[in-house]
């Protein structure tokens, strides 16, 4: 049996796989019971997804509007509970249907259990969207 990867490692595993486009890759590295919320989402976005599958669902078009290019600046602050970490991160890439430049900066609360992410806040700033309301991550 392997021992599971930290919260800092798991994190960083998956902002490589979204660079390499592998959605489903990073979706195996949530529990079953997962919650990813979003608390500043703008009106007709999710602001709470329940479960792996729900994650997967919102996620799988991601590839599709956002070509990832890089997090140029992450840096993982660990919490006084061992599960949970607080991250903060640019991405850099552009919008696939304009060819604009994405630059986004983001703070995400993300809790893991057992090597896998339980609960995942991502504070990501949505006037930062070129186009309020713009589906960029698949938000159907």
């Amino acid at each position: 049996m392997t021992t599971p990867l930290s919260p800092a490692e798991l994190y960083r595993h998956g902002l490589r796989l979204l660079v390499g486009k592998d959605v489903p890759g990073w979706v195996e590295l949530w529990d079953e019971e997962g919650v990813l919320e979003f608390p500043f989402a703008p009106e007709g976005w999710p602001a709470r997804l329940e479960g792996k599958s729900a994650v997967g669902a919102y996620m799988r078009h991601y590839p599709d509007h956002v070509d990832l290019h890089d997090f140029p600046e992450v840096t993982i602050h660990q919490t006084t509970a061992p599960e949970t970490i607080v991250v903060e991160m640019r991405g850099v890439g552009r919008l696939v249907e304009t060819g604009a430049p994405f630059d986004m900066t983001y703070i995400a609360v993300v809790t893991v259990k057992d090597g896998l992410f339980t609960s995942y806040r991502d504070y990501w700033n949505p006037l930062a969207v070129s186009q309020p309301g713009a589906d960029f991550v698949g938000t159907n």
